[in-house]
């Protein structure tokens, strides 16, 4: 049976700022322990020292009956070289990528010298995957691929991944970990992509497993439904609730209260102390008999203090968007005869000012699509379709893809403005980035952000660039709850178009209108939110 063990992790940034420190916990056989956090805490970074790809500055890691681990990127695989045999592998042993590697390297050895060492070369390879356990993979794989994909391995294998919707990159990795001989798994964000079938399959799935599985995810539902345990990295810390999601919330509040409570009774005492050594320090210069109880009175005031301060409640976080928009015509968008090639059949639309508009159905469907052609993206198309008067669309990107940042900082970024976003000063800047807990972040470049501290960024551009049309693709995936629900309340204040693909169950319900993109391809808009459309149909 496989279980982890975190005992005393510490971490400081290159910077030397302190991360976290003493984070200590256990994940057994059987449960599934949430890691939650703010985002920026550093759950990521504890996942990865966790796996082995970091060292820690203090403490160490158990970890018996195999590691398997979901980074966060997959789902946002987007090069033109990687494969699906390539992401599998990436999840596999070690061993087993260096054997596959060593093979493909022979492989292509042999195709330019055709020469008994290279044959050798080629035959040792074979070998060493065997022994590394390829072959009994690719057996795994072929079920993965099925269940995923819908085509045997021998189909998949050399299809590039960036063909694959995010949804359907997370469910090749996750049969693969869920099916897989690995005893520990950790997870990082990953319902992240997957439509709400998916959501649901993977909750069966976690439940059911014996595996210790720790998980990142901000999924209020996926957490309630599945976490026996949540750990919570807060404070440069970390603490853990011993139940399950729904009782958490409580838990903390508790435990904030008592913090704040430990906290006042020790600066009471400690005051007390302190005005008791200097009262009998002004006693000590006129009598010398009160000198034996002024030492013993700095004594214990040291003592006292040399015990350590408690801790105070952390700092509790809030983001302030200010989405304003602006009026625009009564017709925002128009669609008619819309047909995105090879995606769906042709359809109407009419979006008015002012509508809250869902985008639902499951992954592979065109969904990112189409926000990308009514952004401007070059999307193939047919049919016709148009924004109305003043319509000025801003797109929040899914995968937090902007290859113009790589490199820059945050300052820098809003130094320069972009488009309809003028710059701006150091201080209006910095101002800025604080309303969304940023500030400590401003010179660090975009691409070492978090996934969560990314999308509070891209956030706060929308509001910059004074869009009066918003279009949203998974906006709540990266984001904590906190961050969550002030997107939320900015949006119900917002004086403008929405229109938003995600399969956050919670996040849909404050919108009017449900499109629903459906798996045979045709489109149609619904009173309430539809949940349960299957597998695209398409040749694959």
């Amino acid at each position: 049976m496989g279980f982890l063990e975190a005992n005393g992790l510490g971490f400081r940034l290159d910077d030397g700022r302190r991360l976290f420190r003493d984070v200590s916990f256990r994940v057994g056989a059987g449960q599934v322990v949430a890691l939650v956090g703010a985002n920026g805490v550093g759950k990521t970074t504890l996942l990865r020292i966790l796996a082995g790809e970091l060292a820690p500055g203090d403490g160490g890691v158990s970890v018996r009956g195999g590691l398997g681990v979901m980074p966060q990127f997959v789902g946002s695989v987007r090069d033109a070289d990687t494969t699906v045999r390539d992401l599998l592998l990436a999840v596999a042993h070690p061993a087993l990528r260096a054997a596959a590697a060593e093979l493909d390297a022979a492989e292509l050895a042999l195709m330019e010298t055709d020469d008994e060492p290279t044959q050798l070369r080629y035959a040792h390879a074979l070998q060493d995957l065997g022994e590394a356990g390829g072959y009994d993979a690719e057996v795994l794989w072929d079920t993965v691929t099925v269940a995923a994909l819908g085509i045997p391995f021998d189909r998949a294998r050399f299809r590039p991944v960036h063909t694959l919707s995010g949804g359907e990159q997370k469910r090749l990795v996750l049969e693969a970990l869920l099916r897989g001989q690995d005893q520990v798994l950790l997870l990082d964000e990953p319902d992240n992509y997957l439509d709400v079938p998916g959501k649901r399959w993977l909750e069966e799935r976690l439940a059911e497993s014996a595996k210790a599985v720790l998980m990142v995810s901000h999924d209020r539902e996926l957490l309630a439904t599945v976490a026996t345990h949540v750990v919570t990295l807060e404070g440069e810390t970390a603490w853990v609730h011993g139940g399950g999601f729904g009782t958490w919330h409580a838990a903390r509040e508790a435990r904030l209260e008592r913090m704040a409570e430990v906290r006042l009774r020790w600066d009471e005492e400690h005051d007390k102390l302190v005005e008791l050594v200097r009262w009998l320090g002004q006693l000590a210069k006129y009598h010398e008999s009160m000198a034996p109880k002024y030492k013993a009175a700095q004594t214990r005031l040291r003592k006292f203090e040399e015990a350590g301060t408690p801790p105070l409640p952390p700092r509790q976080e809030r983001v302030k968007p200010r989405l304003r928009g602006g009026r625009t015509g009564v017709r925002a968008i128009i669609c008619e005869r819309l047909e995105l090639t090879g995606l769906m059949e042709p359809f109407d639309l009419e979006v008015f000012y002012g509508d809250r508009v869902v985008v639902l159905g499951s992954n592979g469907s065109g969904k990112s699509h189409f926000l990308r052609l009514l952004a401007g993206d070059d999307v193939a198309h047919t049919g016709r379709w148009k924004l109305g008067a003043r319509v000025a669309p801003s797109l929040f990107a899914q995968t937090h893809r902007h290859p113009e940042w790589a490199g820059r900082t945050l300052l820098d970024i809003l130094w320069h403005g972009d488009g309809t976003r003028s710059g701006m000063d150091q201080g209006t800047a910095s101002a800025a980035l604080s309303r969304y807990g940023l500030a400590g972040c401003r010179e660090q470049r975009f691409e070492t952000l978090s996934g969560g501290q990314q999308a509070r960024f891209q956030i706060l551009l929308l509001e910059l660039s004074g869009a009066t049309l918003l279009l949203l693709d998974e906006p709540t995936d990266n984001l904590d709850l906190t961050s969550a629900e002030a997107l939320q309340d900015a949006l119900e204040g917002y004086a403008g178009t929405v229109v938003a693909v995600t399969h956050d169950r919670w996040f849909a319900r404050s919108f009017d209108r449900y499109l629903v993109f459906r798996s045979d391809g045709h489109v149609s808009e619904v009173d309430t939110p539809v949940w349960d459309e299957t597998r695209v149909s398409r040749a694959r």
